[in-house]
């Protein structure tokens, strides 16, 4: 039987400045804008989405900017730390590159033989770059980053918990995940081990729960064939006792939500169809798109947003 999760759609976290987290992604990180919409359901915020050429699953991590917004703190019951694949050779070239737009940046670290390097973007947001030879995926540049340097989509993610045991139980058990290995008390899943699909939980016993703002993960997407393995997997959740959403139509794919006993917000999004149904492979990213629903409200919509602009060329 095939499996219904096959890794990691999407990550989605909070921001404040919406500029600000645009330049950061685009022209610092190098991530394409794939899509500039809005939050579906808080129709005055913009939803950002970053990733490869397409918007591959595996790749995009997306954002609210929330004009003002406080910062978030890290804590359990949440993804703390978002990480990156890049090149086996890459990490001295983002050191450097990090460094000169004025974040600070960790020595190289090392996890499960892999080494890396772990900093936080203008609102606080944990991201880890991760340096291995296992990923085939070809990258994204706007230019200003050489390709062999660029991201390639995600390593995976940190979910910081009190306790593992039925975190454990739904990744293994009901979402394809298997244990791949320990150290101290980071214990490592993945449904296949390769960049993607990784996700380590970190057990802090004592740890204070994070408040959930700027700077902070919404939720973290696992990824799904289409519908009918969306259905698949939702029975199976809801037969288990979590407390699984309607499917819900986000345009670009179909998802569901529930929680995970730590508290970390779960979706299942589909593949299909992708972020190219509304916009032409080459312009992606360009034009605010509004789902059918609120196109009458474009206007009103559109001057409740602060203009922002794609600028990567200043990043060089």
């Amino acid at each position: 039987m095939r499996p219904y999760i096959t890794g990691i759609h999407h990550i989605t976290a909070i921001a404040g400045n919406a500029q600000q987290n645009i330049d950061f992604y685009t022209g610092i990180l190098g991530l394409r804008l794939v899509k500039k919409t809005i939050n579906f359901d808080a129709p005055d915020v913009y939803h950002f989405y970053f990733g490869d050429e397409l918007g591959r699953p595996g790749t995009v991590f997306t954002t609210f900017p929330f004009t003002g917004a406080r910062k978030g703190t890290k804590g359990t019951g949440e993804v703390t730390y978002t990480a990156f694949s890049v090149g086996i050779s890459s990490l001295d070239f983002w050191k450097h590159r990090l460094k000169k737009f004025g974040f600070t940046v960790s020595d190289v670290l090392t996890r499960f033989g892999d080494s890396l390097i772990r900093f936080e973007d203008h609102d606080g947001m944990g991201i880890e770059l991760i340096a291995n030879d296992r990923d085939d995926r070809p990258g994204w540049t706007y230019g200003q980053i050489p390709l062999e340097y660029s991201i390639k989509g995600f390593y995976g993610a940190t979910l910081n918990l009190r306790a593992k045991e039925l975190t454990e139980q739904l990744l293994t058990r009901h979402m394809d995940y298997r244990f791949i290995g320990q150290e101290g008390e980071r214990y490592r899943y993945g449904t296949e081990g390769k960049p993607g699909d990784i996700v380590d939980i970190v057990i802090d016993k004592s740890g204070i729960r994070g408040v959930q703002s700027a700077g902070t993960v919404h939720h973290i997407a696992f990824r799904t064939a289409d519908t009918q393995s969306q259905l698949a997997i939702q029975e199976i959740l809801m037969r288990n006792g979590y407390q699984v959403t309607e499917v819900r139509d986000r345009n670009y794919f179909k998802s569901i939500y529930f929680r995970e006993p730590g508290g970390v917000l779960f979706e299942i999004a589909t593949d299909e169809p992708g972020f190219a149904i509304d916009e032409d492979e080459a312009h992606l990213g360009q034009l605010l798109k509004l789902p059918e629903w609120a196109e009458p409200s474009r206007k009103r919509i559109e001057a409740a947003l602060v203009p922002v602009s794609l600028n990567p060329e200043n990043y060089a």
